[in-house]
């Protein structure tokens, strides 16, 4: 006796165009676009579709989480430091302390809790989706321009694949040291761009949590983005900054988010 239900491989074929279809047509107008699937961005997206926001993240990679699966050096164990480890907890991780505000806990149970708490909330998402540019209008960030990441691997002089373009209110640059929404702007001469100095976790955490901000009207940067825009250190495989600073990126986000509904409904 069969085990299974009687599917046709049109039918398997059509359930993933069609939704795929439907959320590319309802975020092609978002509340917020997070460029990158680390520790940041899914914090931040977590967050920002927990308060009721329409949050897509873009991915280059054909997988979520970033270095947040696999730790330092390829071992997968990950560290946070206090008060991190609170985010741990809200995400029902199991962790162990190591010393005196250390926690350690293996890296792919850290990140498949927060994979699933951002699905969970409502965030969505377009794996293999290279960011290729801004789109901006009246000197603000107002959407992203993305293209499938395999297009980058053909040679340029045998294709010509046009990108497209994803409108939002709010661009959150969590693409880690590519930086790569704040370096177009540096491009154009708009943003100042100091790139990332040597390592010293006890100072880089902190200032990366404090420097997370709207770097450019409509855009913010959050994560490892923020220490390559500010000239601050690397931290290492700890993770804690991280995911304060995707935290302290969905609360700018919001109040930003909040302002315009503000003004568009004053008399």
């Amino acid at each position: 006796m069969p085990i299974f239900a009687k599917v046709s491989e049109k039918e398997i074929t059509r359930a993933i165009a069609e939704m795929f279809h439907e959320t590319f047509m309802e975020y092609a107008d978002s509340d917020v676009i997070i460029i990158g699937a680390g520790p940041a961005g899914l914090m931040a997206g977590r967050d920002l579709a927990r308060r009721g926001f329409k949050t897509l993240i873009v991915e280059q990679n054909n997988y979520l989480g970033g270095g947040f699966w696999i730790g330092g050096f390829m071992m997968n164990p990950i560290t946070i430091r206090a008060p991190a480890n609170k985010i741990l907890d809200e995400l029902g991780v199991k962790y162990k302390e190591v010393s005196d505000g250390l926690y350690a806990t293996p890296g792919p149970n850290a990140c498949s809790k927060l994979i699933a708490s951002a699905c969970d909330a409502g965030v969505k998402f377009l794996n293999l989706t290279k960011f290729d540019d801004l789109v901006l209008r009246r000197n603000r960030v107002a959407g992203v321009v993305v293209n499938w990441m395999p297009v980058s691997a053909l040679p340029r002089n045998i294709t010509c694949v046009d990108p497209v373009a994803l409108e939002a209110k709010v661009v959150i640059d969590a693409s880690g040291h590519d930086a790569v929404a704040v370096k177009r702007l540096m491009d154009r001469g708009l943003v100042k761009f100091s790139g990332m100095n040597p390592m010293w976790v006890e100072q880089s955490e902190d200032l990366v949590v404090e420097h997370t901000s709207e770097v450019y009207p409509g855009l913010i940067a959050a994560g490892m983005s923020v220490a390559e825009t500010f000239g601050l250190p690397r931290m290492g495989p700890t993770f804690g900054a991280m995911l304060l600073s995707g935290r302290r990126a969905a609360e700018i986000a919001a109040m930003k988010l909040k302002e315009e509904v503000e003004v568009s409904v004053e008399p």
